[in-house]
């Protein structure tokens, strides 16, 4: 009875996360676990490899086709760290960052290089950002200090410090995401940087900045540090971090936020079904943006895993995942990525694969459940204040 009930809430779950047009699939009850006891940071994929950064541990490849792991770390003198923060690849390199530079492996060489940077000062080498633009064949590199482009046929780098205001923190990056083919964003300690590529990184009038002293997230909080970022159809969305103590409860809130690249924002926190307002990472499936989340304690100012949630793109409703069900045995989760097929979490104690498959399966909630689950959720919303002239 057990099992029949686990596999039932299965084919409940995916039921609601992928379009219907989505070839249906063997459906599994049981996430598959990979690389126990690392910490994972992020996840990404070229070609057949999937790509893991971790903490402590190197850099991992994946090959799904025959299922035979790589790995690359001090401990088999394949490269000179352990510690990495972020990874992005094109076709010819694979890049990982560290907090001591650039991690750079060339695929036809099967070697990796070490770049360090002069500007930045001390944290000038520490990465935790990077994002590969194929339609510029441009690598965007997020540092503590300075936002770095590599121009990688020329393996040309420039420095670009957006310093806003004297705040030093809207020059230390977080987050890096593409939005349609014009489009890039950069998440940093204290707000965005939207940068318009036709008009060239080197024109001041291609970067706007949005944060929250200006109508942007809302006004709330005394800053808004984005963690990552996620683009979907008109809207782009923040995860962002939540710092809170008893000296300043409201540095830095947390939330979910929605921006429609235009005036309108939305939020959504515990008010209105996150079960915590910090944000590691986004990612979607279908009509369904998965947010792994954590709670930041006031007092003894850590980090706790809150496992994940889905919310409903277009009706802000909020469904905590029970991890319980997926076999998956942390509640800390870094990192997500979606291949098509299976959703990758990368959490404090290794790498999980779940199945999202079966769209066909009916959703036999209740009648209330289903009634609840059209209602328009209670998303805080406000249009950017503007300028007065």
């Amino acid at each position: 009875m057990k099992i029949r009930f686990i596999f039932f809430y299965f084919l409940l779950l995916t039921a609601v996360i992928l379009p219907q047009n989505t070839s249906e699939l063997s459906p599994s009850t049981d996430a598959e676990h990979f690389l126990e006891g690392a910490k994972v940071y992020d996840i990404k994929q070229t070609d057949n490899l999937i790509l893991v950064a971790t903490y402590g541990d190197g850099v991992f490849a994946f090959d799904k086709a025959e299922g035979k792991w790589t790995s690359y770390s001090t401990k088999n003198n394949t490269i000179e760290n352990d510690f990495f923060y972020c990874i992005a690849s094109s076709k010819d390199y694979i890049w990982a960052g560290s907090s001591e530079g650039l991690f750079t492996y060339d695929k036809k060489k099967d070697q990796w290089t070490k770049r360090s940077f002069a500007l930045g000062g001390q944290f000038g080498n520490w990465i935790r950002a990077l994002k590969y633009d194929p339609d510029e064949n441009t690598l965007w590199i997020g540092r503590f200090r300075n936002i770095t482009r590599l121009d990688v046929a020329k393996k040309k780098f420039t420095d670009y410090d957006r310093t806003q205001k004297n705040d030093a923190k809207s020059n230390t990056f977080l987050s890096i995401e593409l939005d349609g083919d014009s489009l890039i964003w950069f998440g940093t300690e204290s707000g965005v940087h939207k940068l318009n590529k036709r008009l060239g990184p080197d024109n001041a009038d291609a970067w706007t900045y949005l944060n929250n002293r200006d109508g942007g997230f809302l006004d709330e909080g005394d800053a808004v540090a984005v963690g990552d970022m996620m683009q979907e159809g008109n809207y782009i969305w923040f995860g962002t971090e939540e710092f809170v103590t008893p000296e300043k409860p409201k540095f830095n809130v947390g939330g979910v936020y929605r921006f429609d690249h235009k005036s309108a924002w939305d939020r959504i926190s515990k008010q209105n079904g996150l079960t915590s307002n910090g944000v590691y990472s986004l990612e979607r499936t279908g009509n369904y943006v998965w947010a792994s989340l954590y709670w930041f304690d006031r007092n003894d100012k850590q980090e706790y895993g809150k496992g994940l949630v889905l919310i409903n793109r277009f009706n802000g409703v909020v469904k905590p995942l029970d991890l319980n069900m997926t076999n998956v045995n942390t509640s800390t989760i870094f990192s997500l990525y979606f291949d098509g097929n299976d959703m990758w979490i990368g959490t404090d104690n290794g790498l999980w694969r779940l199945p999202v498959v079966n769209p066909l399966a009916k959703w036999t909630a209740t009648k209330e459940e289903k009634q609840k689950d059209q209602t328009k959720a209670p998303i805080k919303k406000k249009p950017t204040k503007k300028k007065k002239k």
